[in-house]
């Protein structure tokens, strides 16, 4: 996550319009979609050090062609796309991570050990803008390699730091990684990606993985990380919108409000690890989405005061009409571009502003709390069950469907809430997604019973 937050603060080639800007940000998770069930199924017949450390290696070269995608004299714009393709293609590798820590945990270590990624995710998460800010006092001219044509400025200084921390983590798992696999109990495996056998080893058990299980679990990963994707996108326009916040005033206090959230999730990751022992994985997750439906439900506009119109059409700094693109292009654009805020407010074009209640700050933060209560229980919870669900055996194939279903997710979110907000406005925007969560709702309590484990579920093992 951190790697994948300094990414945003890349140079930008002058001749990329908003449109096309849109498909540099959905480039990433395109790339992590098609590679994701590419190398799980690697790691599940060779070790996976192979394919960690070959799309650490993407990563690296990726990283370095974003450093140089100043050099060329045209086309700069394509080589930004294909450099932000090949990291998300490189990030494909969460899947062998997920898998590798399913087959190296007992189903009473997996939660545990899941709420910890999570929480270095949470952590990345926060510490990136916090970089980027740091990586801003470099300025724009920085300084100039002429040998080796390398400028090291506050865009570029972000995907070096890239490279090394890839390079790092190449290093890290050749010498510290080592081949694990248990079963359900804890008793160690045989598996193909061993290097040496045991004599203590057993056979991975045999029986037949509930499919129904495996898809519901698939659609109710895509269903959150499709909720927080639209959530992060739609922060920014709607504080403007609502009040009438200028641009720089939006990205000071959203990121504030952000970075809380991921220190907000921090704590969950933790508490999730005592709680789950107490009610169980599949409790905390059907909780989790009740808390985010409450979360939505209460973003809906209601009352007589209506949000501050804007009248000109100058600079308009809210979501656009069309493209997901001109979202991601508002929100970084830097403030210093236009010492002219111009207009401020719900604008004009938006037919909506003028019969919208505005939705009141405290509903907003109200919200924010909530849905950052969710989504981390939601979100470790859903691939923990997963994992267990699949049982002793190779993950890799699955996990790389779950992550490439995380990835669509992160696509369609920011297009559906960006198409949906500026034609209808708040109001139908967060009811559909109410209904969503409602619709997910009933599903897990249609599957409810059979998200248990693969043990648990041939009688191996006693819940």
């Amino acid at each position: 996550p951190f790697l994948a937050s300094i990414h945003f603060s890349i140079l930008i080639d002058q001749t990329a319009d908003a449109s096309f800007l849109g498909w540099v940000i959905a480039s990433f998770s395109l790339g992590q979609m098609v590679a994701s069930p590419v190398f799980g199924l690697w790691s599940n017949y060779r070790p996976r050090k192979e394919p960690l450390i070959i799309s650490l290696s993407i990563s690296v070269a990726a990283n370095c062609l974003y450093a140089y995608v100043h050099v060329p004299a045209s086309h700069n714009k394509y080589y930004m796309l294909v450099a932000r393709g090949l990291v998300g293609f490189g990030a494909g590798n969460v899947a062998v991570i997920r898998s590798y820590i399913a087959g190296a945990t007992s189903l009473q270590e997996r939660t545990s050990s899941m709420a910890n990624t999570s929480a270095c995710q949470a952590l990345g998460f926060i510490l990136g803008p916090v970089f980027q800010t740091c990586f801003a006092l470099i300025g724009e001219k920085g300084v100039t390699w002429d040998t080796i044509k390398l400028q090291i400025n506050m865009y570029t200084a972000p995907v070096l730091l890239g490279a090394f921390l890839g390079v790092l983590n190449i290093i890290l798992i050749l010498i510290l990684l080592r081949e694990h696999h248990v079963d359900d109990s804890g008793r160690q495996c045989k598996n193909v990606n061993f290097e040496e056998a045991s004599t203590d080893e057993v056979q991975v058990l045999q029986g037949n993985i509930d499919q129904v299980a495996v898809v519901a679990t698939n659609i109710v990963f895509f269903v959150i990380l499709f909720i927080f994707a639209l959530f992060e996108t739609i922060v920014t326009p709607l504080t403007m919108d609502m009040y009438a916040w200028t641009r720089e005033q939006a990205v000071l206090y959203d990121g504030i409000i952000l970075a809380a959230l991921g220190v907000e999730a921090l704590i969950i990751f933790m508490g999730i690890k005592l709680l789950s022992k107490k009610i169980g994985e599949r409790a905390i997750l059907l909780g989790g989405f009740i808390v985010v439906w409450v979360g939505f439900f209460i973003l809906l506009p209601w009352g007589n005061h209506f949000p501050k119109i804007q009248w000109e059409d100058l600079h308009n700094t809210s979501i656009p009409n069309t493209t997901f693109g001109e979202i991601i292009i508002t929100l970084w654009k830097s403030p210093k571009e236009d010492h002219n805020e111009g207009p401020t407010g719900c604008p004009i074009g938006q037919a909506w502003c003028f019969y919208t209640p505005m939705i009141h700050l405290a509903q907003f933060l109200t919200s924010a709390v909530l849905i950052g209560i969710g989504y981390p229980s939601c979100n470790v919870m859903s691939y923990t069950l997963y994992s267990k669900i699949l049982g002793p055996k190779p993950q890799g194939v699955y996990m790389g469907w779950l992550t490439a279903s995380g990835s669509a997710a992160r696509i369609l979110g920011p297009v559906f809430i960006s198409q949906v907000y500026t034609s209808w406005g708040p109001r139908w925007a967060f009811s559909l997604v109410c209904g969503i969560v409602m619709l997910t709702i009933i599903l897990l309590g249609v599957v409810y019973r059979r998200l248990v484990a693969f043990s648990v579920r041939h009688g191996r093992i006693q819940e």
